[in-house]
């Protein structure tokens, strides 16, 4: 009892679909009942004129008795024969019709769901106290009382019905044959649309009703929802080392790529980026490395111990840092800048290779103003302090 007013929460869509899977579903037996009675009787009234020459013709020969069925036996035999076939004619497409009617109205209350897990043996369901628990249990004592009154209902229109055609049926036993069947068949038509509407009620209460009763037992816990958070999601902690271990992999696949690296800029120690450019190989420079604070001076540091050149030019820094990724070629904004640094490398390295001159000083680094953060907050600050 505790656990059932535990049980506030809706169900969530991972619980019911794996409902759906195991076959529970909101299904309205009236429902069926009334598409297979009104579609019976729409069949009826529709192939009444057919329906009534095909009853006649099978009447007439089927009461016919003559001389030869007395001659040879076996006429009576055949004849059976002819007419059990000829009621198969009719009777077979009328049931595939009432099964595809009640397929339809299956569909039409809980949608198609087709599993054969309810067909699966479980032999927990043969322990005589839990079917005696079941039994008494408040949905089948609801459905015992629904259907009763159904019964009970359909009972009394039924015999109301009768008790009003009675005559008309002794009217019909004096008319000709095929007027007679029409007769009937019309009769027959009238007390079905009068079944259709007691079941359309019941149908009408019980569709909303199932998906009620269903929605009240797939509730859940505020301890279910949290386990089947936790199996969706995943356990938090394991995660959260997977990402750790994840991030110092990456951290130490990014430095062992700093000693293959052309050039390090930096911030001077904010900022570190490590870039590679290969002419052969490479459309643009490409970014090996990148880091702040720590990381930064980590990278500058095996930089410097496997001899990789260090400039320090902020800005350049700051915007490589902040708009390249790792792995990647540099911003085609941050070509020219990017260039005048390398070529200033290249020199420096010829000339303490003896093969060139000492280059000068390095010019002023040209970024962007949008590409470098500090400027762009500042132009944003201004912007800000000149409005009124």
């Amino acid at each position: 009892m505790a656990d059932a007013q535990d049980r506030n929460l809706p169900a969530s869509e991972r619980k019911i679909r794996k409902a759906r899977g195991e076959g529970q579903v909101a299904r309205s037996r009236d429902l069926a009942h009334l598409l297979v009675v009104g579609g019976g009787g729409a069949l009826l009234a529709a192939f009444m004129p057919r329906l009534s020459d095909w009853l006649g013709r099978l009447l007439s020969t089927g009461l016919r008795f003559d001389a030869e069925l007395l001659a040879e036996p076996d006429a009576m035999v055949r004849r059976l024969s002819e007419l059990t076939w000829a009621w198969l004619v009719v009777l077979l497409p009328l049931g595939a019709l009432g099964l595809a009617l009640a397929i339809s109205a299956s569909v039409a209350s809980g949608g198609w769901n087709f599993t054969l897990k309810p067909l699966a043996p479980n032999f927990g369901k043969l322990n005589p106290l839990a079917g005696l628990g079941r039994m008494v249990s408040g949905q089948h004592l609801g459905d015992l009382a629904k259907a009763c009154l159904l019964a009970l209902l359909l009972g009394l229109v039924g015999g109301t019905w009768l008790y009003f055609q009675y005559g008309q049926f002794h009217v019909a036993l004096a008319m000709p044959l095929p007027v007679a069947l029409v007769h009937t068949g019309q009769s027959l038509l009238n007390g079905m649309m009068l079944l259709c509407i007691v079941l359309l009620v019941f149908a009408a209460i019980d569709v909303p009703l199932q998906r009620l009763m269903l929605a009240k037992r797939l509730k859940m816990s505020a301890q279910e929802a949290k386990q089947e958070h936790k199996e969706a999601e995943g356990n938090v902690e394991v995660k959260g080392r997977i990402k750790a271990r994840m991030r110092e992999m990456a951290r130490k696949r990014m430095l062992a790529a700093v000693p293959t690296a052309d050039l390090v800029v930096m911030n001077p120690t904010h900022y570190a980026v490590a870039l590679k450019y290969d002419e052969g190989r490479m459309a643009a420079p490409r970014m090996v490395a990148k880091g702040a604070d720590l990381m930064a001076l980590k990278i500058r540091d095996i930089a410097r111990e496997h001899k990789v050149p260090v400039l320090e030019a902020p800005p350049l820094a700051r915007a490589l840092y902040t708009h390249g990724e790792v792995d990647r070629e540099i911003p085609a904004r941050l070509f020219s800048a990017v260039a005048q640094v390398l070529a200033y490398v290249y020199q420096l390295r010829a000339a303490l290779a003896g093969r060139g001159a000492m280059p000068q000083d390095l010019p002023p680094i040209v970024v962007p103003a949008d590409l470098d953060p500090h400027t762009a907050e500042a132009t944003a600050a201004a912007a800000d302090a000149d409005t009124p």
